[in-house]
């Protein structure tokens, strides 16, 4: 894992804002309580912290009403919205080394996820999962707008042709799926991901085309100063909070420590260690993470204790109810019972 800064481009929230304008939202009010100076939009390096774009979207999401936030930015991202990366990927022979270039560079269109990209002698596949830790609500409304602008990215490179394509989101429907229909050619699974991310495949045929405005020249131009652009992003994220972040959100037990690490394209020896250089280690993390769960699970009231254990990837209840009483100081029922009497207090 590269530990990017934690810096996100303004860029690309600015075109979003500028739709929320047509919405008839107030902007300037809006930028006010969201703490984000106008100032920094104007800027083409203007930058905002991962609390400022928490944020800006949880407010947006409010006042203009809507559940599509994600889905109409990445409608509104355009090649040219990525500056010299997008004229690289303009300037690539095909559809394959386009998408193998983002891939490389992607942490200078948002430090906030990784961009996982492979090709086989059948499909092409691109993993997307968060780097940082950022509310549910912000990383399905960047999950999204990724994943629709990947699609819409690869139509544009292949001149408008329809690509037939199967997206993977880790989030359930939303309530704005009727929208997915925009997207033509490309057949969208919901709630598919173990993990939190998305991802995106395609047949072979389609990333092997090749593309008009291929240039050796211009490509070579727009990888070295992606280079230096790279080498200018500082250190910033903490590795144990994606750790954390990933084994608290996955849905279906815990994955494993070196599940992780091959994600990361790390030993599981080195992922340790470097959990360990910020005073952490995967198994206090995930004990951790499985309590955050349990609580959440059990103050949900939609599951019983015993289904909450097999979800947590307790083999026994008995092994759940003492791993739990470690943490709480007391039994998953009688937190059941105080939540339910702290509930029922005007």
């Amino acid at each position: 894992m590269s530990t990017a800064s934690p810096y996100l481009p303004a860029r690309y929230y600015a075109l979003l804002l500028t739709r929320l304008v047509q919405w008839g939202v107030d902007v300037p009010a809006l930028l006010r309580d969201a703490q984000i100076d106008p100032a920094t939009l104007a800027s083409p390096d203007g930058r905002f912290r991962p609390e400022q774009v928490d944020r800006l979207v949880v407010l947006a999401t409010e006042r203009s009403g809507r559940t599509d936030l994600g889905f109409e930015l990445g409608r509104l991202l355009k090649l040219s919205s990525h500056d010299i990366l997008g004229y690289g990927m303009l300037s690539s022979p095909t559809v394959d080394q386009a998408l193998k270039l983002v891939s490389r560079y992607f942490s200078l269109i948002t430090p906030t996820y990784t961009l996982r990209y492979r090709c086989d002698d059948k499909i092409a596949e691109a993993l997307v999962l968060p780097q940082l830790a950022l509310s549910a609500r912000v990383r399905e409304v960047h999950l999204e707008a990724i994943a629709v602008a990947f699609y819409e990215h690869v139509r544009s490179l292949l001149s408008g042709d329809l690509p037939a394509c199967n997206i993977y989101l880790s989030f359930e429907a939303p309530a704005h799926v009727a929208r997915y229909r925009e997207l033509g050619a490309a057949v969208v699974h919901f709630g598919q991901q173990n993990l939190p991310g998305a991802r995106i495949v395609l047949e072979r045929d389609v990333v092997m085309r090749p593309l008009a405005m291929a240039d050796d020249n211009a490509l070579r131009l727009a990888r070295s100063r992606c280079d230096a652009l790279l080498s200018q992003i500082t250190q910033g994220a903490r590795l144990s909070d994606w750790v954390q972040m990933m084994l608290r959100e996955a849905a279906d037990g815990q994955p494993k420590l070196e599940e992780l690490a091959q994600i990361l394209n790390l030993s599981a020896r080195t992922l340790e260690r470097r959990l360990a250089d910020e005073q952490s280690s995967f198994r206090d993390l995930g004990r951790r993470a499985r309590y955050e769960r349990a609580c959440e699970l059990l103050r949900g009231g939609r599951l019983s204790i015993t289904q909450i254990a097999y979800q947590l990837g307790y083999t026994d209840v008995a092994n759940f109810t003492r791993a739990f009483r470690r943490e709480a100081g007391m039994s998953p029922s009688a937190f059941v019972t105080g939540a339910e009497l702290s509930s029922s207090i005007p």
